[in-house]
């Protein structure tokens, strides 16, 4: 464990350098257990009962904030924010939040800090330590986010990265908490790319018990990885198969995301966009739904490929609201990490 060892401030000065006790011994010896930094890089660092109350309180959060009420327990607290790829609702969600909540936060990409000329994410992590409170981190792989938490010694949270996207499925399931009232019996389904938001909604579904059909071509499935971690008899909710219809067949929620994530662009984009034509969200897709059931999309969306405007903009759309409440569980997930 790295950081700043908590307790009264001694001079040291004259010392023999070996009678002081090594840094993370002291840390370890003064901090104990209930010190321990909890980080959120995938859904599943948090319990089943973690995550309900954590929701709760983003929904009671949101209600307060509707009228007017202000709540700042982060009152001197620092966010450092680390973005490697580009942003809108992440970044201001998280900077909002951070100024709502009574803190700050400092934004920070490649080009404007030193991991642009080749400072290591561990050495990073241990100077942050130092200055702020929390790291947010939008990145691409997953491993630099493990090397970020492993050697920080305040909170490290996943805001995105190519494997896992569990900011964006707590406001997902906010969303369905605030539409139906509960996540329980309900079917979800997922058409689409088996990208990182994929990814995180069978963590959900392995975390909540509800049931989640997943339609990706062939060759997109979510990665293979995850999939070892589901024992077929443990989490029958959890299903993949070819067929759009199949997959929203009786589904409360129908979800999807942009068939070319960030950093996948290039010469192969148009040969992926004539294959993921079939998984287009669209009327005729929804009729095999529940009547009245709702679209998410996560947002950027590109209009008439992967969901169409008639969808988007219609009265099952609950888009806007699912792009509202990345504010409020992002709220809660500060609260509950860095308080």
């Amino acid at each position: 464990m790295w950081g700043l060892v908590r307790g009264p401030h001694k001079n040291t000065e004259g010392q023999d350098p070996e009678a002081l006790i090594h840094r993370e011994e002291a840390i370890a010896k003064y901090a104990g257990e209930e010190f321990m930094t909890r980080h959120f890089l995938s859904l599943f660092d948090f319990t089943k009962e973690e995550a309900e109350d954590l929701l709760k309180q983003a929904l009671l959060l949101k209600i307060d904030f509707k009228k007017g009420k202000i709540h700042q327990p982060l009152q001197g607290k620092i966010l450092g924010m680390i973005f490697e790829k580009t942003s809108t609702r992440t970044r201001v969600s998280f900077e909002v939040a951070m100024l709502q909540l009574g803190g700050h936060a400092i934004y920070l990409t490649s080009q404007t800090s030193q991991l642009g000329r080749g400072e290591t994410y561990e050495d990073t992590a241990r100077v942050l330590s130092r200055y702020v409170q929390g790291i947010v981190m939008r990145t691409f792989e997953q491993t630099k986010l493990e090397r970020l938490a492993k050697f920080s010694s305040v909170p490290v949270i996943n805001a995105l990265s190519d494997l896992l996207h569990p900011c964006q499925i707590l406001a997902d399931l906010l969303t369905l908490i605030e539409e139906r009232g509960s996540l329980e019996r309900l079917k979800v389904a997922w058409v689409g790319d088996g990208n990182n938001v994929a990814n995180s909604w069978i963590e959900a579904a392995c975390l909540f018990g509800f049931d989640l059909a997943l339609a990706c071509p062939e060759g997109y499935d979510p990665v293979a990885l995850l999939f070892k971690k589901i024992h077929p008899k443990q989490h029958h909710n959890v299903k993949l198969v070819r067929d759009p219809k199949e997959a929203v067949k009786n589904a409360d929620v129908i979800n999807t995301d942009t068939w070319v994530s960030m950093g996948q662009e290039g010469k192969s984009e148009k040969e992926k966009k004539k294959i993921f034509e079939p998984y287009q969200v669209n009327a005729s897709l929804l009729k095999s739904a529940k009547k009245e059931a709702i679209v998410l999309h996560c947002l950027p969306a590109h209009r008439g490929e992967e969901i169409t405007d008639e969808v988007m903009d219609g009265p099952q759309s609950r888009v806007w609201d699912q792009a509202e409440n990345r504010l409020h569980v992002q709220k809660a997930l500060l609260e509950k990490l860095l308080a």
